[in-house]
């Protein structure tokens, strides 16, 4: 891994990401690496024919997604102090191209994201792109194991 120059974080904007960054910020000093973290924004309440009556659902995810950007902003904010190069992007799409194209666009050696197992609740609101980012990436995939809390 010596020729590590540009690591991509992909961000659920979840709270589970959290430890994908850290990781993201471990490697990024280690190697002296570029660190890029993308949100790849799916938003499942813009799909043509979406009419079911559950506005308060549509409001909470955006929450979700706004507190969970600005604490993220917060530890990306806290790392650039400490010199690491962070680059953030947000994106509107498919997860999955999104990412694709920014690992082409900014030829990326490394890219991080979350391995659990993504459940409906997740494809709905996120997309299915695990599988299909690990499919097509033409770079090297760290996946990190973190297992949403039984409530």
């Amino acid at each position: 891994m010596e020729d590590v120059k540009r690591i991509l974080v992909v961000s659920r904007d979840t709270q589970y990401c959290r430890k994908a960054v850290q990781y993201g910020f471990s490697l990024a000093r280690h190697y002296g690496a570029k660190l890029y973290v993308i949100h790849a924004i799916h938003d499942p309440f813009s799909l043509e024919g979406w009419n079911l009556p559950i506005p308060s659902l549509a409001k909470e995810y955006k929450r979700l997604l706004r507190d969970t950007r600005e604490e993220l902003a917060v530890l990306i904010n806290s790392e650039r102090k400490k010199g690491i190069k962070v680059k953030q992007l947000v994106t509107e799409g498919d997860p999955g191209k999104e990412v694709f194209k920014t690992v082409r666009n900014e030829k990326i050696d490394l890219i991080i994201m979350l391995a659990h197992e993504e459940g409906h609740l997740e494809h709905f609101l996120f997309g299915r792109s695990n599988e299909e980012i690990i499919r097509m990436m033409p770079c090297s995939v760290l996946l990190v194991k973190k297992e949403p809390e039984a409530l």
